[in-house]
């Protein structure tokens, strides 16, 4: 598989007050493959924004080299450019004042295509993100769904290979969230066009990204494919109801391995991970000794928000 978009020992250090400095990226290398969507994730201040500037060329790196489609972003800045489309901050790349068509037509311009050639894809751009009824409407007076649709589709109709968006479903509501996701995945199927995202919503990594790096307090401390990820933190997890238990069973659970004991009005919620299976028979052990009535067993699923904060350390995301 190709890779598009490589970043080698990429450093950055600001200055900061009194004199200190402040390392917001530590030698930090990874390759995104071609025709994949790919997640840079990382909690607020952890280097993922300055990293995504480095890579469109707005923030120049202390040291190391970030290439995109082989072409090095410090030494053939335009070139490099010329790959890559960005929708930074949400919306914020397309002008309130012209209408969907008009911004299409701007954008294609200004990366030397011909608008007058591309009626029919804008025609078809403006037909698969709904927005044919609004393409005569200023963009200011558009949904934020819209908007950020149409921010979507400024980004393909430059023709660039590879796509970098910053929070795409930010502020959306479900339905709107879900569309721009199927319109990420025939975008990756059909176009073989390479897609990295940022977001704080793991619903949207775990649901289209194949592979992530995570960025925390300027160093890379995961960098690898979703279902790895997930199957490296697959752990088997149950919630028990149970009736009222004794001081002594409430003792002697309590100091069972990966349980926790939770009070639920005049019942107890038993938590259990079973690194160890032989906590369940043990817990069990302790219900049977006082007949305890087990009224629901659930299992806990797994999902990639609790494998972030488990590879964060529990910090905030």
């Amino acid at each position: 598989m190709n890779t598009v978009l490589k970043v080698d020992n990429l450093t950055k250090i600001y200055s900061a007050p009194e004199g200190k400095q402040i390392k917001a990226l530590d030698d930090i290398s990874f390759e995104v493959p071609q025709g994949m969507i790919f997640g840079l994730l990382g909690p607020n201040g952890a280097g993922k924004t300055t990293t995504i500037k480095s890579i469109c060329g707005l923030v120049q790196p202390d040291a190391g080299s970030i290439s995109v489609m082989g072409w090095d972003v410090r030494r053939q800045r335009a070139k490099a450019m010329a790959q890559l489309a960005a929708v930074l901050e949400g919306n914020r790349n397309i002008y309130w004042r012209l209408t969907p068509r008009e911004n299409l037509e701007f954008f294609a311009a200004i990366r030397g295509r011909k608008p007058g050639s591309l009626r029919k894809e804008i025609s078809e751009l403006l037909q698969v993100f709904g927005l044919e009824e609004k393409a005569k409407q200023p963009v200011r007076k558009l949904s934020r769904g819209m908007q950020q649709k149409l921010a979507l589709a400024v980004t393909l109709v430059t023709g660039a290979p590879i796509l970098l968006l910053d929070e795409p479903t930010l502020g959306l509501d479900v339905s709107a969230s879900y569309e721009i996701r199927g319109i990420l995945r025939r975008i990756v199927q059909e176009e073989q066009r390479t897609v990295i995202i940022t977001t704080h919503d793991m619903n949207v990594v775990q649901d289209i990204c194949q592979q992530v790096v995570i960025i925390n307090d300027g160093r890379i401390v995961a960098n690898d494919s979703i279902q790895h990820l997930m199957d490296l933190f697959q752990v088997r997890s149950y919630d028990l109801s149970v009736g009222q238990l004794t001081t002594e069973q409430r003792q002697h659970l309590e100091q069972l391995p990966y349980l926790q004991l939770v009070p639920v009005n005049s019942s107890w919620q038993i938590s259990l991970d079973l690194e160890n299976p032989a906590s369940l028979w043990q817990a069990l052990d302790i219900l049977r000794q006082e007949q305890t009535p087990i009224e629901s067993v659930n299992r806990k699923e797994l999902n990639f928000e609790k494998v972030f904060m488990e590879i964060l350390g529990g910090g905030q995301a």
